[in-house]
Order: structure tokens, then C-alpha cells, then sequence
């Protein structure tokens, strides 16, 4: 079956319309409307508060995402209320590091003991073997504290897993570069002063207001003497350089991943969104070096002719540099939003870390390496991409639970943007509208989306009932109805929130 050109992954359908057709359970069902997602006072604005005060402070995403829940739940609470959308002034500073969160989940004292995997096999099996999950579908839940497996169906069987693969590619990322990492993009002048070059690191969220400041740098750098003082011409070439292979992802040119390049402004987008589909341009490094030349000539800087691609020269010293946000950063925007050029950017990072080509086939290398350092079963994974766009990709939900309680364990604290930049159930990214006030899940599920025709999938973490963290991958192949699927799917992330008894 062909994939969707105008559906990107993880972005929901109107749900509005089709919702009172879904034979979902009781807590999940909406009225009319999205009003029906406000938040009301009681036991859903405790769960909320008490989950998005403690796991949410954790994300140092304070640009984006992470900012606004922090200041959602500091609002919710001190007005003993919640409304699912608004923003609000003011709000918490952003804690200092995630690893104490993790901790005060994992805390057993005083608590019971989760239930065993009898119960939990009790009540999953019905709703795994729901029509609506298609032919296939596999389930793992893992003990987050003690990495024990509490429940299990075709733990070992690959399958495609949609966007949840980006649970690995991030991962993998954190464990090559660490959280700190920055991407670099930069500009460089000749030894004659005559040309400029641009030179792509692979920053997917470089924009106008960096290229501006990257501008104002190099035009600084020739009035103060590395150049005639600016008044000549001077010749601007680009560099794609870093990254390798075809850039076009094998779904082809599509509204849901631009071009892959090294060198690209706002993901090659041509509204101004920051996530969902989009129209992409075809040629990203060249719109990014032409906004560039703009730039330049606004700084006094005269560049003739038209930039053309080409690598810096010999000799060629940098006169401006601008980094990324950190890669934790990224981690947590690419999770929350199922962001596909920043996983793929990702995943070539990896890549070149590993001294791989930064292409397709090199970052399925270096991901894939990174794993097994690991110590996760990579038994028939197959990682095609980093964004989870391509049916080629394989993983087990036994990967994916797995290296979720591995993020949540005291070894590999650099994993913890893994956990903070999953979804937050009816607050946030792309599980902000499947949960409603009602649910026991709201506030208390975290959890990635997968989403391709026929496809679905939910892999993350869940506060049960005694307060314990569990670890949970559901991946589903051979459904007809992807509303109904991810009902379902709801439902038994919904189970573990719940707890067994």
C-alpha cells in the first residue's frame, strides 16, 4: 500500500468526526468537540499536576515544549483547576537535572509491590487481541526500577514500528554525543578574503535569526581586517559536505521530511510551522545559502555572483560560528513533536561520530552499533532510517521496552531526554488530544506514537497504581482503521496507569 503524501506520521485525522464511532472504553471517549478536553478539578488535576509536576520539571527543553508544560501545570495548580489549552505567564524556573525525578519514581519504600505478570496478563490479553490491532500484535512491559519483564507476546518479533523508532535513535544519539552536544554550523573566509563560505553541520532548526547573527559575524570579521573592509565583492559558496548519499528519504519528496542536507534553515519548511506536514523545498542548502546572501549584503557585505555550492578552500580560517540547542534538546522536540528531520539529523550524527558516512546507510551502521554497546537485543532490528518514515525498519517491542527502562535506570543518565521528551498523555505532542480529564491515564503515560498505513504503535512509561514506573512497547501491523487502532492502544497503556489490583 502506498504511503500518505498529505498524513505525516503521528499526525492525528480529525478526530472530532470519527470519534463516536470508536468502540473505545468508557474513560477515553470525547464529546463533541475539543472543548471536551478541558481539564477539570479533582482526581484527573492531581494525577496531571502531581505526574507533570515531577516528570515534566525534568525536560530542559525551556525554549519549547517543556517551558509551557512547566507553566500549564504551575498555573493548574495554584488555581485548583486545569484548562488543556493556554499558556500563561511567569511560571517554576526549570529543575536542575532529570536523574532526581527518575529516583522519586523508582522509590519502593512504603510502596506495594506492582502486579505480577499473571494479572497483567489478565487484563492485557482481551484488549491485545482486539480486531482493531490488525493481524500482528507484540507487547512487552518491563519493571522500570528492577528491569524484571512483567508481560510478554512476541517479545522477539520484529516488526515495523513506525515513529516509535525514534526511541532508538535518539537513544543512540545521547549514548555517542552526550546530552551537552552541540551542532555547528559556520562560515569561513578564504586566505585572499575573497570567499565566504557557509558550511552545514547538520542543524535541521537552523533559522533566519542564527543566519543573521552568523552574517553580522562574518561581515565583522572583514571590516575589522580580514578582509578590504568590506567594500569589494565577495564570492559566497556553500558546503553540504558533511553529509553523504541521496538526500531524498526513499518515501520520496513528501510533506512529512524535507531533503536531508547539512545545511538548511526552518527544516527546509516553506510556512511558518515548526511541526506537522509542510511544504518542502527541493533544494534546502540552496534556500539557505540565498537568505545567506540577503543577509550579508544587509550587513554591508556585497557577494557577487549568486552563492553557488562549493567546499571552503584550502587555508580557509572561521570568522563566525552558531551552535545548536542541545542535543538534549532536540531529543526532547523531536520525541514530543515526531519531529522527522531532526531524527534523521540525529541519527547522522551518530553516524559521524562513529567515523560512518553521514548518509542512510552509514547511520543505520552507527545506530545499530550503539545499541548493541548497549547491551539491548538487536536479535532482527533493522534500523533503515531515523525517523521511522521507512517500512523497512524492524524492532521488538523487547528493544524498545527495554532500552526505555534502561533510560529510567542510574547507569546511562545521559538517556534521560529519552524519558523526558516522550508525550505526555492528554497534555502534550502527539497524545495531547487521545486522553481526556476522565481517563486515569491523563498526566500518568508518556509515551511515543507510530503511525503508517496499516501500522500502529505505543511504546513509553507509566505510573501505576502504587506509584512504580513501568516501561511498555505495544507495536500493531494489519489494521484497516488507524483511529480505532489507537483507541485500543490507549486502552492498554490506560490498564498499566490503572493498575491490575
Amino acid at each position: 500500500m502506498a504511503e500518505p503524501v498529505k498524513r505525516p506520521t503521528d499526525e492525528p485525522l480529525n478526530r472530532w468526526d470519527r470519534w463516536d464511532r470508536w468502540k473505545a472504553p468508557k474513560y477515553l471517549k470525547r464529546g463533541s468537540g475539543p472543548d471536551d478536553l478541558r481539564l477539570v478539578a479533582g482526581s484527573a488535576v492531581l494525577g496531571l499536576v502531581v505526574a507533570v509536576g515531577a516528570v515534566l520539571a525534568a525536560g530542559p527543553w525551556d525554549s519549547g515544549q517543556r517551558k509551557a508544560e512547566r507553566v500549564r501545570a504551575a498555573v493548574q495548580q495554584r488555581a485548583g483547576g486545569a484548562h488543556h489549552e493556554g499558556t500563561a505567564p511567569g511560571g517554576p524556573t526549570p529543575a536542575p537535572s532529570a536523574p532526581a525525578v527518575l529516583s522519586a519514581l523508582g522509590t519502593t519504600v512504603g510502596l506495594t509491590a506492582p502486579a505480577g505478570a499473571s494479572a497483567l496478563e489478565t487484563a492485557l490479553e482481551p484488549l491485545l487481541d482486539a480486531p482493531a490491532l490488525g493481524s500482528v500484535r507484540t507487547a512487552v512491559v518491563v519493571d522500570a526500577a528492577t528491569g524484571k519483564q512483567l508481560y510478554a507476546r512476541g517479545a522477539t518479533t520484529p516488526m515495523t514500528p513506525a515513529s516509535t523508532v525514534k526511541i532508538a535513535t535518539t537513544a543512540a544519539a545521547l549514548s555517542a554525543l552526550g546530552p551537552g552536544h552541540r551542532i555547528a554550523t559556520k562560515v569561513t573566509l578564504s586566505p585572499d578574503s575573497r570567499t565566504l563560505t557557509l558550511v552545514g553541520g547538520g542543524d535541521p532548526t537552523l533559522d533566519k535569526k542564527a543566519l543573521r547573527s552568523l552574517a553580522t559575524g562574518a561581515a565583522r570579521s572583514l571590516r575589522d581586517g580580514d578582509g578590504d573592509g568590506g567594500t569589494g565583492p565577495v564570492r559566497l559558496t556553500y558546503d553540504t559536505s558533511r553529509y553523504s548519499g541521496p538526500p531524498l528519504h526513499p518515501i520520496g519528496p513528501n510533506e512529512n521530511i524535507a531533503p536531508v542536507s547539512a545545511l538548511m534553515v526552518d527544516e527546509g519548511r516553506l510556512d511558518k510551522s515548526d511541526r506537522g506536514p509542510a511544504t518542502r523545498t527541493d533544494d534546502p542548502a540552496g534556500d539557505a545559502a540565498r537568505l545567506f546572501a540577503g543577509l550579508l549584503d544587509e550587513a554591508g557585505v556585497d557577494t557577487r555572483p549568486a552563492p553557488s555550492s562549493g567546499r571552503a578552500p584550502d587555508g580557509a580560517r572561521t570568522v563566525a560560528r552558531h551552535l545548536s540547542e542541545p542535543l538534549s534538546e532536540l531529543v526532547e522536540r523531536a520525541l514530543t513533536n515526531s519531529d522527522n528531520d531532526i531524527a534523521e539529523a540525529l541519527a547522522r550524527q551518530t553516524a559521524l561520530k562513529a567515523g560512518e558516512p553521514a548518509s542512510f546507510a552509514g547511520a543505520r551502521r552507527a545506530v545499530t552499533a550503539r545499541l548493541k554497546a548497549l547491551g539491548l537485543p538487536l536479535t532482527g532490528a533493522r534500523l533503515a532510517d531515523g525517523s521511522g518514515l521507512d517500512r523497512a525498519d524492524k524492532v521488538t517491542a523487547g528493544l524498545l521496552a527495554e532500552l526505555l527502562a534502561l533510560a529510567a535506570g542510574p547507569d546511562h543518565p545521559e538517556l534521560r531526554p529519552v524519558l523526558t521528551g516522550l508525550p505526555v498523555a492528554g497534555f502534550s505532542g502527539t497524545l495531547g488530544d487521545r486522553y481526556t480529564a476522565i481517563s486515569p491515564a491523563t498526566g500518568l503515560i508518556r509515551a511515543k506514537t507510530g503511525t503508517l498505513t496499516g501500522v500502529n504503535s505505543l511504546a513509553g512509561t507509566a505510573v501505576d497504581a502504587q506509584g512504580r514506573l513501568l516501561a511498555f512497547a505495544f507495536l500493531a501491523s494489519g489494521s484497516t482503521s488507524p483511529g480505532e487502532a489507537e483507541a485500543s492502544l490507549d486502552a492498554l497503556a490506560t490498564v498499566l496507569a490503572e493498575g491490575t489490583g
